[in-house]
C-alpha cells in the first residue's frame, strides 16, 4: 500500500508513477466527483419519508373479494431513505451522467445533436402534453393537424407519395415497411422468401427481414465500400422480395448506384427498403424518391432533433411509394376535401383504404415526438434544413481530414464522407495504432478527457472500427476540443503509455470487465 505525504496525496493502487498523484479522502469523495453507493446501500429497514397514522405491521381491515391471494407475504425489498436522501442519491447520480448539454456525443450512426429548446416548449404546451388518445377526434383536432401538418412536410423532403406515422422508432418503422411489401406481393400473388442485405446496411435491417419471416442474404462491399453492384445483380432473381440498403451507409458513404440499383431490383419484380437513419445527412439535398425507394422509414428523432437514447423516446414513420401506399397500415391522419383533419381508422378501411395490412400500434404515433420534429423543421425551413445536411456532412468531413494522418481511415481515399468519418485501429506504420493498443483504449481514453467515446466496433466490416458522427450542431472550436483529445491518444498509443491500457483514470468507474460482464451479469441487488 502507498503511503500519502504530508499534505495526503498519493497514488491510486497499480498506478505508481503514472500521472498526477491523486489525493486519497475519507469520505471517498473528490471535491464535487461524490462517490455513491446503490440505493440499496443507503437505505435503512423501517426508514420512510413519510409518517402514516394507524399503519402497524398487520393489514387494517378486511381485503377486497377476490383480491386476498394478491396480499404480501412479506414487505416489498425496498430501500428506506427520507425525501432529502433520495433527491440527493439521484442527483449525485446524475452528476455522473454524461448528457448533450454538457458535451458532445461524436456517436456514428446515432445522430445526437443539440435539442432546441424550443421544441420542448411546443411539446408541453397544454394541447398536446395533456391530450389522451381515446379522446374523441372533435376535441383532439389540433394535435390531428399537426400530425397531417408534419407528414406534408416528410413527403416533401423525401419525394414519396404517402407516410405511416404510427411506427415507434426506427426497427419499427423496418418492420412497417416490409410487412407493406409482403402484403403487395401477396395481393399479386408472389410468393418471395429472400431479402438481399448488403454489409454496409445497418445491423437492423437482417434482424428485421428474418423477423418478418424472411430469409436474409448478404451482399458484399466493394473496397470503397460501397455495394457491390455486379454482386447484387448477380444475385436477383424471383425469390427476391426486396433489397433492404442504407444510404448513405454505415460506412459513413454515399451509395452512388443506388438509382441503378433500384432499377435492377425492380426489374425482376422486387422492391427497395432503405434504412433511413441517415438521413440527417442528405435532408433538403437528396430526395430518396427520385432514387427509386419504395419504402424509408425516418428516425424523427434523429434528423428532426428529439432527445433519445436508454430505450427512447423516438418516432419512425416511413414514407412510402405509390406502388406501397395502398398497403400502409392504420390509423392515419388525413386532410379532408373540406379543410378539416381526421383519423382513418378500421372501420373506415373497408372503403378509404381496402388494402391496409393492419396495425403497427394501438393508436396514432408519438405526439411529442410529432410536435418536436415539426417545430424543427418549421424553424429551420426548406433552406435552414439543406444547410443542416451541409453542416452535417461539412463537420464530418473535417473530422475526417484532422485525424487521417494518426488513425487509419480506410475508405479515406474513397473521397469525401457524409455525415460520419470511419477510422480503425489498424497500423500502416505511417499512422494508426501500433500493436498492443486497440479501439477500446481510445474509447476508455476519451472518457479522461472528458468527451463521450465514439461508436466502436461498428460496422463490423471494418476491423477496430471508430464511428464519428459529430452532427451539424458542433462548432469548430469543439470540433477542434475533440480533434486535440484524439491527436493527444493516438500520440500515446504510438509512445506505447502503458496508463492508456487502464484508462479511464478520471471516472467514477475504472475499466470493467466487459466480458465477464456480459456473461454473468450481476443484475439484481443482494444485500
Amino acid at each position: 500500500m502507498s503511503v500519502p505525504n504530508a499534505a495526503g496525496w498519493r497514488p491510486e493502487p497499480g498506478e505508481a508513477g503514472q500521472g498526477s498523484p491523486v489525493m486519497q479522502t475519507a469520505s471517498g469523495d473528490r471535491g464535487l466527483m461524490l462517490e455513491e453507493p446503490l440505493i440499496f446501500e443507503l437505505g435503512r429497514p423501517g426508514t420512510c419519508g413519510v409518517d402514516f397514522d394507524g399503519l402497524g405491521d398487520e393489514p387494517t381491515g378486511q381485503p377486497v373479494a377476490g383480491l386476498a391471494r394478491f396480499l404480501r407475504a412479506e414487505p416489498p425489498a425496498l430501500p428506506g431513505l427520507t425525501e432529502p436522501e433520495a433527491v440527493r442519491h439521484y442527483t449525485r447520480l446524475s452528476r455522473q451522467n454524461y448528457a448533450i448539454d454538457l458535451g458532445p456525443f461524436p456517436l456514428g450512426s446515432c445522430t445526437m445533436k443539440h435539442n432546441p429548446r424550443l421544441n420542448e416548449k411546443m411539446a408541453r404546451l397544454p394541447g398536446f402534453a395533456d391530450v389522451h388518445p381515446l379522446q374523441p377526434q372533435q376535441t383532439v383536432r389540433g394535435a390531428i393537424g399537426v400530425i397531417v401538418e408534419l407528414a406534408q412536410w416528410l413527403v416533401t423532403l423525401t419525394g414519396m407519395h404517402s407516410v405511416a406515422m404510427t411506427p415507434k422508432a426506427g426497427a419499427h418503422g423496418e418492420l412497417c415497411g416490409l410487412l407493406c411489401i409482403r402484403a403487395a406481393l401477396e395481393a399479386r400473388g408472389d410468393a418471395r422468401e429472400v431479402i438481399l442485405v448488403p454489409e454496409s446496411a445497418h445491423g437492423t435491417n437482417p434482424a428485421t427481414a428474418a423477423f418478418a419471416g424472411y430469409r436474409v442474404e448478404n451482399i458484399p462491399a466493394t473496397p470503397d465500400g460501397r455495394v457491390d453492384l455486379a454482386a447484387l445483380k448477380s444475385r436477383l432473381g424471383p425469390d427476391v422480395a426486396a433489397v433492404m440498403i442504407t444510404n448513405p451507409n454505415t460506412c459513413g458513404l454515399f451509395e452512388r448506384d443506388m438509382k441503378t440499383i433500384s432499377d435492377a431490383v425492380h426489374a425482376v419484380g422486387a422492391l427497395v427498403y432503405c434504412d433511413g437513419a441517415n438521413f440527417n445527412a442528405i435532408v433538403g439535398r437528396v430526395r430518396p424518391g427520385d432514387l427509386g425507394i419504395d419504402a424509408m422509414h425516418i428516425n424523427l428523432h434523429k434528423t428532426f432533433s428529439t432527445p433519445h437514447g436508454g430505450g427512447g423516446p423516438g418516432s419512425g414513420p416511413v414514407v412510402l411509394s405509390e406502388a406501397l401506399t395502398p398497403f400502409a397500415p392504420l390509423p392515419f391522419a388525413q386532410a379532408m376535401a373540406d379543410g378539416t383533419v381526421r383519423l382513418i381508422e378500421e372501420e373506415d378501411a373497408p372503403t378509404d383504404h381496402p388494402q391496409t395490412f393492419g396495425r403497427m400500434a394501438a393508436f396514432h404515433g408519438q405526439m411529442g415526438m410529432f410536435t418536436r420534429a415539426l417545430t424543427y423543421i418549421l424553424s429551420h425551413g426548406a433552406d435552414g434544413l439543406r444547410q443542416v445536411a451541409e453542416d452535417a456532412v461539412l463537420n464530418a468531413n473535417y473530422v475526417l481530414r484532422s485525424l487521417d494522418d494518426v488513425l487509419d481511415a480506410p475508405f479515406g481515399k474513397s473521397g469525401p464522407c457524409m455525415h460520419e468519418a470511419l477510422f480503425s485501429d489498424a497500423d500502416h506504420g505511417l499512422g494508426g495504432l501500433p500493436e498492443g493498443f486497440t479501439t477500446l483504449d481510445i474509447a476508455k481514453g476519451l472518457i479522461d478527457e472528458g468527451f463521450h467515446p465514439m461508436t466502436v466496433y461498428f460496422p463490423l466490416v471494418v476491423h477496430g472500427a471508430m464511428l464519428v458522427e459529430p452532427t451539424e450542431t458542433e462548432s469548430k472550436a469543439g470540433l477542434d476540443r475533440f480533434i486535440t483529445a484524439m491527436r493527444s491518444l493516438a500520440a500515446r498509443a504510438r509512445n506505447a503509455d502503458p496508463s492508456l491500457k487502464s484508462a479511464p483514470h478520471l471516472a467514477p468507474r475504472r475499466r470493467l470487465d466487459e466480458t465477464q460482464a456480459a456473461r454473468k451479469p450481476v443484475l439484481a441487488w443482494q444485500g
